[in-house]
């Protein structure tokens, strides 16, 4: 009965909400270590047993941001079930989501960037698609899921910008850096790309079209390569991306719109950031500070 409860959740944030399959994935992850810890139909559930999951989850060190979206998780599980009329109850009155502190993102200084897109070798197609796909993650501030999803016919090169299906299925336009257009140029002629087709922009070695997790192992290497000891994802370089725009005085709405947050206060993080770094450029080099 849960399972199939579940799946018609998942079914709805798919079809009525057009969520995206990795958000959609992250629901179901959630859900499936709800039950599987509950050990009974997710409809035979009290208020003060899912205070106990919640409980657990912190006895186990789940962090206050894992928890957090855990519960809205099955909040937003149990609403629906409430719309459906399968409940009449709000099993989650009265139960917080745990504050965390805002979190800085990890980003990679200037130096670090150039060190990193300098890494791999234009000696071999895998070289220099990797050099095309780190160029456009950095110059257009892509998510990585963005990333792989592209095909041939959303670029422009001429014109140098790139059209991306975001979050919720947002489509927006993004401008693309002459370096980056350049790789990419470099890669698809050594593809030798037929016209016309609807293929993917970047491919495996068997034609396939990339997945999140062979571009997350590749960033791994060339930062490995390029001597950089922080930790870094493709995320990394979006974050740095935005980092390096507001630093040069770039307004918010405009990094807004090029990051296609629905929310500017997602963007305002950023803002903390450059801040930090002001603030210690004045206790470096004021003589009063």
């Amino acid at each position: 009965m849960s399972e199939e409860l579940i799946r018609s959740f998942l079914d709805y944030l798919r079809v009525e909400r057009g969520l995206s399959s990795h958000t959609i994935e992250a629901y179901r992850s959630d859900l499936a270590q709800y039950v599987k810890w509950l050990k009974k139909d997710v409809l035979q559930v009290d208020h003060s047993l899912i205070g106990k999951y919640v409980a657990t989850l912190r006895e186990k060190g789940c962090g206050s941001p894992s928890i957090a979206r855990k519960l809205s998780a099955i909040r937003m599980f149990y609403k629906f079930l409430n719309i459906e009329g399968k409940s009449d109850r709000n099993l989650l009155e009265g139960i917080t989501s745990p504050r965390s502190g805002r979190k800085i993102p990890s980003y990679l200084s200037l130096r670090e960037v150039e060190r990193l897109l300098d890494a791999p070798s234009s000696s071999d197609l895998c070289g220099t698609r990797d050099k095309a796909i780190l160029e456009l993650l950095y110059g257009a501030g892509l998510r990585i899921s963005e990333l792989v999803n592209l095909n041939i016919s959303d670029l422009d090169l001429r014109h140098r910008w790139v059209r991306v299906l975001g979050k919720g299925s947002k489509e927006r336009i993004v401008p693309v850096g002459r370096k980056a257009c350049q790789c990419i140029r470099v890669y698809l002629r050594e593809r030798e790309i037929k016209k016309g087709e609807e293929i993917p922009l970047f491919c495996n070695r068997y034609g396939k079209r990339i997945s999140r997790q062979a571009c997350w192992k590749a960033i791994k290497k060339y930062a490995q390569r390029a001597g950089i000891t922080k930790r870094i994802s493709p995320h990394t370089l979006r974050h740095s991306f935005a980092t390096h725009l507001l630093a040069r005085d770039a307004d918010l709405r405009s990094v807004q719109e090029l990051l296609g947050h629905s929310n500017i206060g997602t963007t305002q993080i950023y803002t903390y950031i450059t801040q930090e770094r002001l603030r210690r450029v004045y206790k470096k080099y004021h003589p009063r500070a």
